[in-house]
Parts: structure tokens; C-alpha cells; sequence
């Protein structure tokens, strides 16, 4: 429990340092499009409350996600419960400013449904950020184990059903194997090449690169 606590404070709070790295990253993205505050956006896998929060908020953003949407969407913003890898042709036949996404692309289930997804991030915005966790960083930013990414799958069961900084230890078998074989860490060779025309940008942490983002700009 105390270990559990341990990583509301690293990771989860909104003092937390990973809530820090997540500004740091908001206001990167602000600098990177100057004309943030004027462009449409679409989200792939991200939520209507991130937005509210940033520095910066786009004149429109437009949020995919299986997740359930929101009962009260702000003006300036609306979501479809879709899976970003097999959109649905109301989005596929849009275009927008900017497509974001933001520690997803390691969560769709496998290299061709990364494909997938790159391919309609390509097609459907002017511009598009990419981020995923960086596979070769030492700790699993997931679970916050070290090396977890490199060990087989059923000990990754097991840590994820035992691992006291992971967010819910002691689920199910069937649960944490689901959310094991549903993380899948990738590094800068498969992202530059879902990616071909974008330009790769480390965020380092300690000297470490701890997450790879693919950029394309207008």
C-alpha cells in the first residue's frame, strides 16, 4: 500500500512528476504549432478534459476513443466512441490541422493495427504528433518496473498482477493478460517507419530518452 501511494505521488497526482512531464510536453506542443489556438484537431485515444487543461487550446478538438464518451461537451468540442485503427467513414472523409495522440499507438494491439493507425494519421491531418513511451528506456512507464518490457509474457502476468506500483495489483489472470498483450513498447526504427515524412523528437529524462515522438508540421 505504501508503495502504491508511492506512485499516486511519482506518477498519478497533479503535483506528481509525470503530471509535470505532461505540461512540459503540453506547452512543446504549443511551440511546435505556433497557430495552435487557431487549428482543428483530432485526438486519437485522448480525453475532452486534457484540452481543458493546457496552456494552449485548440479553436476546435475533436476526441476518438473507446472509451464512454462525456454527458456535457464544451462548445469548442466533440467525441465519437470509435477505434482509431478502423475509423469510421464520417472521420475518414474529414480533414483536420492537426491529428495528436499521445501514448496510444502502443496500446492498438499489434504492428499492423499500428500501421493502421499511422496510416490514417497520415492521411487525415495537415500536421500530426505521435508520442509513445520509448521501448528502450529502463523502466516500463506502464507499471513503473524496471525492464518489465523485456520479459516474457507470463512473467509480465505475473508482475502485473503482483507489482505493487502497478495501478490496480491483485486483478485477475484474464485481466492483467489482456493488458499485457495489449502494451507493446516500440522504439524509433518501426515509428520512423510508420512515420516515413515525420521528424523524430526524443523527451529525455536524466539524459535517458524516455518517450519518441513522430512530428510533421503544415
Amino acid at each position: 500500500m505504501r508503495l502504491h501511494s508511492l506512485r499516486f505521488r511519482l506518477v498519478d497526482s497533479p503535483t506528481s512528476l509525470g503530471a509535470k512531464r505532461r505540461a512540459l510536453r503540453a506547452a512543446w506542443l504549443s511551440d511546435t504549432f505556433p497557430n495552435l489556438a487557431d487549428m482543428t484537431v483530432l485526438d486519437l485515444g485522448g480525453r475532452v478534459d486534457s484540452w481543458a487543461r493546457v496552456p494552449v487550446r485548440p479553436a476546435h478538438v475533436h476526441v476518438v476513443n473507446l472509451e464512454p464518451l462525456p454527458a456535457d461537451l464544451p462548445d469548442w468540442a466533440e467525441a465519437d466512441h470509435a477505434d482509431a485503427c478502423e475509423l469510421p467513414r464520417s472521420i475518414l472523409s474529414r480533414s483536420y490541422d492537426l491529428v495528436f495522440s499521445n501514448s496510444v499507438l502502443e496500446h492498438v494491439g499489434g504492428h499492423e493495427r499500428r500501421r493502421r493507425m499511422a496510416e490514417a494519421v497520415r492521411e487525415l491531418g495537415r500536421a500530426y504528433w505521435v508520442q509513445t513511451p520509448y521501448r528502450y528506456f529502463p523502466v516500463e512507464p506502464h507499471w513503473v518496473a524496471p525492464g518489465m518490457q523485456f520479459l516474457p509474457v507470463s512473467a509480465r502476468v505475473v508482475m502485473a498482477r503482483r507489482w505493487p506500483l502497478a495501478y490496480s495489483p491483485g486483478k485477475s489472470y484474464e485481466a492483467a493478460m489482456r493488458q499485457v498483450l495489449t502494451t507493446e513498447l516500440i522504439g524509433r526504427a518501426e515509428l520512423r517507419y510508420l512515420f516515413p515524412d515525420a521528424t523524430i523528437r526524443n523527451e529525455r529524462l536524466l539524459g535517458l530518452t524516455k518517450s519518441i515522438i513522430a512530428i510533421r508540421r503544415d
